[in-house]
Protein backbone atom coordinates (compact mmCIF):
# COMPACT_ATOMS: atom_id res chain seq x y z
CA UNK A 1 0.00 0.00 0.00
CA UNK A 2 1.31 3.27 -1.12
CA UNK A 3 2.31 5.78 1.96
CA UNK A 4 0.04 7.88 1.14
CA UNK A 5 -3.03 5.86 0.85
CA UNK A 6 -1.83 4.19 4.59
CA UNK A 7 -2.27 8.03 5.44
CA UNK A 8 -5.70 7.89 4.89
CA UNK A 9 -6.89 4.20 5.88
CA UNK A 10 -9.13 3.25 9.12
CA UNK A 11 -7.82 -0.26 8.51
CA UNK A 12 -8.52 -1.99 12.34
CA UNK A 13 -10.20 1.35 13.35
CA UNK A 14 -13.83 1.30 15.28
CA UNK A 15 -15.73 4.24 14.55
CA UNK A 16 -19.43 5.35 16.02
CA UNK A 17 -22.12 7.75 13.76
CA UNK A 18 -24.67 9.17 15.02
CA UNK A 19 -27.43 10.26 12.62
CA UNK A 20 -26.77 7.87 10.41
CA UNK A 21 -30.13 6.98 9.12
CA UNK A 22 -29.65 9.33 5.66
CA UNK A 23 -28.45 11.76 4.55
CA UNK A 24 -24.44 13.52 5.42
CA UNK A 25 -24.59 10.53 8.59
CA UNK A 26 -24.92 7.48 6.21
CA UNK A 27 -22.63 9.13 3.54
CA UNK A 28 -20.12 9.57 6.47
CA UNK A 29 -20.68 5.93 7.79
CA UNK A 30 -19.92 4.24 4.32
CA UNK A 31 -16.88 6.46 3.95
CA UNK A 32 -15.51 5.03 6.67
CA UNK A 33 -16.24 1.86 6.21
CA UNK A 34 -14.95 2.06 2.84
CA UNK A 35 -11.66 3.22 4.32
CA UNK A 36 -11.36 0.44 6.64
CA UNK A 37 -13.37 1.22 10.21
CA UNK A 38 -16.32 -1.04 11.50
CA UNK A 39 -18.89 1.53 12.14
CA UNK A 40 -21.56 1.49 15.05
CA UNK A 41 -24.66 3.77 13.79
CA UNK A 42 -26.64 5.48 15.58
CA UNK A 43 -30.48 7.13 14.65
CA UNK A 44 -34.52 6.99 15.33
CA UNK A 45 -35.18 5.45 12.04
CA UNK A 46 -35.23 1.77 11.96
CA UNK A 47 -35.87 1.70 8.55
CA UNK A 48 -33.05 4.24 7.05
CA UNK A 49 -30.49 2.25 9.78
CA UNK A 50 -31.15 -1.01 7.67
CA UNK A 51 -30.09 0.80 4.82
CA UNK A 52 -27.08 2.40 6.00
CA UNK A 53 -26.19 -0.69 7.79
CA UNK A 54 -26.52 -2.46 4.48
CA UNK A 55 -23.68 0.20 2.50
CA UNK A 56 -21.03 -0.59 5.36
CA UNK A 57 -21.23 -4.53 4.87
CA UNK A 58 -21.19 -3.98 1.30
CA UNK A 59 -17.59 -2.25 2.36
CA UNK A 60 -17.04 -5.39 4.31
CA UNK A 61 -16.91 -3.86 7.54
CA UNK A 62 -18.82 -5.15 11.07
CA UNK A 63 -21.78 -2.71 11.24
CA UNK A 64 -23.31 -2.21 15.10
CA UNK A 65 -26.94 -0.35 14.59
CA UNK A 66 -28.00 1.37 17.02
CA UNK A 67 -31.52 2.83 17.30
CA UNK A 68 -31.69 5.64 20.28
CA UNK A 69 -33.24 8.83 21.14
CA UNK A 70 -30.23 11.65 21.33
CA UNK A 71 -32.59 14.00 23.07
CA UNK A 72 -32.61 11.97 26.26
CA UNK A 73 -30.03 11.60 28.83
CA UNK A 74 -30.32 8.05 28.51
CA UNK A 75 -29.84 7.66 24.65
CA UNK A 76 -26.55 8.32 24.29
CA UNK A 77 -25.39 7.07 27.26
CA UNK A 78 -26.95 3.54 26.08
CA UNK A 79 -25.68 4.00 22.74
CA UNK A 80 -21.90 4.15 23.89
CA UNK A 81 -22.74 1.36 26.31
CA UNK A 82 -23.68 -0.92 23.14
CA UNK A 83 -20.70 -0.09 21.06
CA UNK A 84 -18.38 -0.43 24.16
CA UNK A 85 -19.48 -4.34 24.39
CA UNK A 86 -19.28 -4.90 20.86
CA UNK A 87 -15.82 -3.44 20.19
CA UNK A 88 -14.52 -2.37 23.58
CA UNK A 89 -13.56 0.37 22.49
CA UNK A 90 -14.09 3.27 20.10
CA UNK A 91 -11.48 5.07 18.08
CA UNK A 92 -13.29 7.40 16.14
CA UNK A 93 -16.67 9.14 17.43
CA UNK A 94 -18.62 11.46 14.32
CA UNK A 95 -21.32 13.25 16.60
CA UNK A 96 -23.22 13.81 13.23
CA UNK A 97 -27.18 14.10 14.99
CA UNK A 98 -28.74 17.14 14.61
CA UNK A 99 -32.33 18.82 14.28
CA UNK A 100 -32.68 22.49 13.32
CA UNK A 101 -36.07 24.24 14.77
CA UNK A 102 -36.36 27.62 12.18
CA UNK A 103 -38.13 30.10 14.20
CA UNK A 104 -37.70 34.26 15.03
CA UNK A 105 -35.95 34.52 18.56
CA UNK A 106 -39.17 36.18 19.64
CA UNK A 107 -41.15 33.15 18.07
CA UNK A 108 -38.82 30.36 19.61
CA UNK A 109 -40.63 28.36 22.64
CA UNK A 110 -38.76 26.69 25.65
CA UNK A 111 -39.39 23.36 24.28
CA UNK A 112 -37.94 24.06 20.82
CA UNK A 113 -35.09 25.72 22.34
CA UNK A 114 -34.44 22.58 24.95
CA UNK A 115 -34.10 20.16 22.81
CA UNK A 116 -32.08 21.61 20.26
CA UNK A 117 -29.73 22.00 22.82
CA UNK A 118 -30.37 18.56 24.11
CA UNK A 119 -29.77 17.11 20.79
CA UNK A 120 -27.43 19.37 19.23
CA UNK A 121 -25.23 19.77 22.12
CA UNK A 122 -26.00 17.91 25.35
CA UNK A 123 -25.98 14.44 23.41
CA UNK A 124 -21.84 15.29 21.68
CA UNK A 125 -20.59 15.74 25.34
CA UNK A 126 -22.57 12.51 26.88
CA UNK A 127 -20.94 10.35 24.03
CA UNK A 128 -17.30 12.05 24.44
CA UNK A 129 -17.46 11.97 28.50
CA UNK A 130 -18.84 8.11 27.98
CA UNK A 131 -16.01 6.97 24.75
CA UNK A 132 -13.26 9.58 25.72
CA UNK A 133 -11.52 7.46 28.62
CA UNK A 134 -11.03 4.36 26.43
CA UNK A 135 -9.50 6.62 24.02
CA UNK A 136 -6.94 8.01 26.98
CA UNK A 137 -6.21 4.53 27.76
CA UNK A 138 -5.01 3.60 24.26
CA UNK A 139 -3.80 7.08 23.66
CA UNK A 140 -5.38 7.82 20.67
CA UNK A 141 -8.43 8.75 19.31
CA UNK A 142 -10.62 11.70 17.15
CA UNK A 143 -13.79 13.27 18.05
CA UNK A 144 -15.52 15.18 15.25
CA UNK A 145 -18.61 17.55 15.72
CA UNK A 146 -20.63 17.99 12.72
CA UNK A 147 -21.55 21.83 13.27
CA UNK A 148 -22.23 24.73 11.58
CA UNK A 149 -21.80 27.65 9.32
CA UNK A 150 -24.65 29.18 11.83
CA UNK A 151 -22.29 28.73 14.42
CA UNK A 152 -20.10 30.85 13.51
CA UNK A 153 -21.96 33.43 11.81
CA UNK A 154 -25.71 34.73 12.43
CA UNK A 155 -28.25 33.47 10.20
CA UNK A 156 -31.71 35.02 11.02
CA UNK A 157 -34.64 32.35 12.07
CA UNK A 158 -31.72 30.72 13.52
CA UNK A 159 -31.18 31.67 17.06
CA UNK A 160 -31.76 27.99 18.94
CA UNK A 161 -29.49 26.36 16.30
CA UNK A 162 -26.53 28.85 16.17
CA UNK A 163 -26.65 28.80 19.55
CA UNK A 164 -26.58 24.95 19.99
CA UNK A 165 -23.50 25.16 17.35
CA UNK A 166 -21.72 27.62 18.46
CA UNK A 167 -21.80 26.37 22.12
CA UNK A 168 -20.56 22.79 20.13
CA UNK A 169 -17.67 24.81 18.59
CA UNK A 170 -16.12 25.91 22.14
CA UNK A 171 -17.26 22.61 23.48
CA UNK A 172 -14.83 20.94 20.61
CA UNK A 173 -12.16 23.71 21.73
CA UNK A 174 -12.52 23.12 25.41
CA UNK A 175 -12.07 18.88 24.27
CA UNK A 176 -8.85 19.90 22.38
CA UNK A 177 -7.23 21.24 24.97
CA UNK A 178 -8.11 18.46 27.42
CA UNK A 179 -7.52 15.65 25.69
CA UNK A 180 -4.97 16.78 23.18
CA UNK A 181 -2.14 15.74 26.10
CA UNK A 182 -3.38 11.90 25.24
CA UNK A 183 -2.59 11.90 21.86
CA UNK A 184 -6.63 12.43 21.23
CA UNK A 185 -7.77 15.02 18.37
CA UNK A 186 -11.61 17.33 18.11
CA UNK A 187 -11.81 19.34 15.50
CA UNK A 188 -15.81 20.73 14.40
CA UNK A 189 -16.47 20.72 10.36
CA UNK A 190 -19.38 23.89 9.76
CA UNK A 191 -21.19 23.18 6.33
CA UNK A 192 -22.78 25.39 4.59
CA UNK A 193 -26.44 23.93 3.32
CA UNK A 194 -25.92 20.54 2.14
CA UNK A 195 -28.17 18.86 -0.64
CA UNK A 196 -29.23 15.74 1.48
CA UNK A 197 -32.87 14.69 -0.23
CA UNK A 198 -34.11 17.09 2.88
CA UNK A 199 -31.76 20.15 1.88
CA UNK A 200 -32.69 19.71 -1.91
CA UNK A 201 -36.24 19.60 -0.74
CA UNK A 202 -36.13 22.94 1.37
CA UNK A 203 -33.68 25.20 -0.89
CA UNK A 204 -34.14 23.79 -4.23
CA UNK A 205 -37.15 26.23 -4.86
CA UNK A 206 -34.99 28.90 -6.07
CA UNK A 207 -37.27 31.86 -4.60
CA UNK A 208 -35.74 30.68 -1.04
CA UNK A 209 -32.05 29.24 -2.64
CA UNK A 210 -31.30 31.70 -4.93
CA UNK A 211 -30.51 34.34 -1.90
CA UNK A 212 -28.70 31.96 0.10
CA UNK A 213 -26.18 31.26 -3.39
CA UNK A 214 -26.15 34.43 -3.77
CA UNK A 215 -23.84 34.66 -0.46
CA UNK A 216 -22.03 32.01 -1.70
CA UNK A 217 -18.72 32.76 -3.89
CA UNK A 218 -18.89 29.25 -5.37
CA UNK A 219 -21.99 29.78 -6.52
CA UNK A 220 -23.37 26.30 -5.09
CA UNK A 221 -24.32 24.58 -2.14
CA UNK A 222 -22.81 21.42 -0.98
CA UNK A 223 -23.22 17.20 -1.64
CA UNK A 224 -22.90 15.23 1.12
CA UNK A 225 -19.94 12.92 0.13
CA UNK A 226 -17.94 16.37 -0.17
CA UNK A 227 -18.72 16.58 3.95
CA UNK A 228 -17.88 12.77 4.86
CA UNK A 229 -14.35 13.41 2.79
CA UNK A 230 -13.66 16.06 5.11
CA UNK A 231 -14.20 14.07 7.94
CA UNK A 232 -12.45 10.80 6.63
CA UNK A 233 -9.49 13.21 6.40
CA UNK A 234 -10.31 14.26 10.35
CA UNK A 235 -10.81 10.71 11.11
CA UNK A 236 -7.81 9.41 9.57
CA UNK A 237 -3.57 9.46 10.83
CA UNK A 238 -2.82 12.22 7.48
CA UNK A 239 -4.55 14.71 10.19
CA UNK A 240 -2.75 14.25 13.42
CA UNK A 241 -1.26 17.31 14.01
CA UNK A 242 -4.91 18.94 13.78
CA UNK A 243 -6.75 19.78 16.62
CA UNK A 244 -9.14 22.26 18.12
CA UNK A 245 -10.06 23.47 14.79
CA UNK A 246 -13.59 24.79 13.41
CA UNK A 247 -13.33 23.61 9.69
CA UNK A 248 -15.44 25.70 7.83
CA UNK A 249 -17.02 23.74 3.90
CA UNK A 250 -19.28 26.64 3.22
CA UNK A 251 -17.93 27.54 -0.80
CA UNK A 252 -16.60 30.33 0.70
CA UNK A 253 -19.69 31.82 2.51
CA UNK A 254 -18.20 33.17 5.83
CA UNK A 255 -15.28 34.64 3.59
CA UNK A 256 -17.10 37.58 2.49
Amino acid sequence: MNDYVKRFSLEGKRAMVTGASKGIGSEIAALLAEAGAAVAIVGRERAGLAQTAARVTAAGRDCLTIAADLGTVDGPRRAAAAALERFGTVDILVNNAGIARIASLLGTTLADWEETQAVNLRAPLLLAQALAPGMIRQRRGKIIHLSSQAGVVAIDGHGSYAASKGGLNMLTKVMACEWGPHNIQCNAVCPTVILTPLGAQVWGDPAKGGPMLAKIPLRRFGQPIEVADLVLFLASPASDLITGETLLIDGGYTAV
